[in-house]
């Protein structure tokens, strides 16, 4: 499983260069956190490293097992539910992903179980708040038992409490064993997070480091210049 190799990627909409030149190598193990300001670019590189998105120029390729293919999921910031219960919610997402029918409604009840959500697995999921919605929406990635989990922006949305409640599930996905990718523009969820930082600037990976020399002396100006303005 993994690297990510990404080499020269650039992407273009309207005439607008949004990701500009990136090259970088994601590997398993530490949760890699893409920082940066709001109209960096987070959101599109996460799209393009899931596949949702194919790069104008360069190249995103899997190496390793599987034929360089990945088990792979992907969060968004505002969630999708579909008409149904939470649990069908999640066994929907397994079906999909060809699951067995037999291993569905015991995973999906267990991992609805370790995201804090197995009293409300009869609830209809667009009845959730918006916090306990995230909450089905990682249950439903989790349940696929990804190699890597790409996570944009999941608690952009949420009260204070709620998005303390993310970043623990968030801790709990990684623990199991999953690679954590993960786009943020809050410079406090990235310290409790993080262990690298790739910092974006206007589509342009300018700094990557381990988070703790990051957040202790970051190299860029950019950087400095950001987290001077993020800081109380």
């Amino acid at each position: 499983m993994l690297p990510l190799v990404l080499d020269q990627v650039s992407f273009t909409a309207s005439g607008r260069v949004i990701i500009n030149g990136i090259s970088a190598e994601v590997g398993v193990g530490p949760r890699t956190i893409i920082l940066g300001p709001n109209g960096a670019g987070k959101s599109v590189l996460m799209q393009l490293c899931h596949g949702l998105l194919k790069p104008t120029s360069g190249s995103i390729v899997w190496r390793g097992a599987n034929g360089g293919r990945q088990r792979q999921a992907l969060v968004f910031q505002r969630p999708v539910m579909l008409r149904r219960s939470a649990l069908a919610n999640v066994v929907y997402g397994m079906k999909l992903a060809g699951i067995a029918p037999r291993e569905c409604g015991l995973r999906a009840r267990d991992v609805l179980e370790a995201v804090g959500l197995s009293h409300l697995a009869d609830r209809p999921a667009r009845m959730l708040s918006g916090g306990e919605q995230q909450r089905v929406a990682l249950a439903r990635a989790w349940a696929l038992g990804p190699e890597v989990l790409f996570l944009d922006e999941p608690t952009a949305n949420l009260d204070p409490g709620a998005a303390r409640d993310i970043e623990n599930i968030i801790s709990q996905i990684h623990a199991s064993g999953t690679k954590i990718v993960m786009t943020t523009h809050n410079l406090g969820q990235a310290r409790r997070l993080a262990d690298e930082v790739l910092f974006l600037d206007r589509g342009r990976l300018v700094e990557r480091s381990p988070a703790e020399r990051f957040f202790r002396q970051p190299d860029s100006p950019e950087a400095t210049a950001f987290m001077r303005e993020e800081l109380p």
